[in-house]
């Protein structure tokens, strides 16, 4: 079985080599909400209720378009429902308007993201992960896919009671199902590097599937790269949103102590 698996994956690598051919996905996101709630506190059916609202605003569409060496991933524009609430209490997370292009031939991108109402062009060079594709298979759709993980530590922020941002580093396992049947190295938000399309991402407390796979579309796919936007890098970028970001909290403590 194992043996026919590899040799229709194979022959569908073969295939699509031999054309010069581009592709459109549609992505969901999904995220664990770490939103512990007391069954004795008073709030109880409150605190369900946001938690569910919270719930339902994580989940994104994406879509990502790609060529052989080039990609763009962004958000999918939806309009937010008004959440009706006995509390009278109703949350929207608004949706983010960044664009992530992937040049994998020169190995760099080019991000454009919003902060606080200022546009910045992000570009900087592409880094590779050290994925360990291991032997395990499943079926997404019709693509059979094989199992890669990669483990890292990263770097996150985290409000102190004091109202000051405390940087913490974590331990990260990442999961992504990829498949042989669309040999190339592209996939969702910074993911890439395998020798397959990423069809899946387990990252954390995110999670990125794959729900629908347009190849080579009726309409030509034109990837255009970011142009609008103060060019930062990477490092200049982070600094940037971890001072705006605590200048933000200070002023927001200031006012509740008037």
């Amino acid at each position: 079985m194992k043996n026919l698996i590899l040799l229709i994956a194979i022959t569908c690598t073969t295939m699509l080599s031999a054309q010069d051919f581009q592709g459109k996905v549609t992505y969901k996101s999904h995220r664990k909400m770490d939103f512990k709630i007391d069954e004795k506190d008073q709030n109880t059916a409150l605190k369900k209720e946001l938690k569910a609202q919270l719930a339902k605003q994580f989940q994104k569409e994406f879509t990502l378009e790609f060529t052989r060496t080039e990609s763009l991933f962004k958000a999918n524009e939806s309009l937010a429902s008004p959440v009706p609430s006995s509390s009278g209490i109703s949350i929207t997370v608004s949706g983010s308007g960044d664009l992530l292009y992937k040049n994998i031939k020169d190995k760099r991108y080019t991000k454009a993201s919003e902060i606080f109402g200022k546009q910045f062009l992000i570009k900087d060079t592409l880094q590779a992960r050290q994925w360990n594709i291991l032997g395990d298979t499943k079926k997404i759709g019709e693509y059979t896919c094989r199992k890669a993980v990669f483990k890292d530590t990263y770097t996150t922020q985290t409000i102190t009671e004091s109202g000051t941002v405390e940087t913490v580093e974590k331990e990260r396992e990442t999961i992504a199902w990829f498949t042989l049947q669309i040999p190339v190295s592209h996939g969702p938000a910074d993911f890439f590097g395998l020798p397959g399309l990423i069809l899946e991402v387990h990252d954390g407390e995110q999670t990125l599937l794959c729900t629908k796979i347009i190849i080579n579309p009726k309409d030509k796919i034109i990837i255009k790269e970011p142009k609008k936007g103060k060019e930062v890098s990477q490092n200049k970028f982070n600094t940037i949103r971890k001072e705006k970001s605590e200048e933000s909290i200070k002023q927001f403590y200031n006012r509740r102590k008037r």
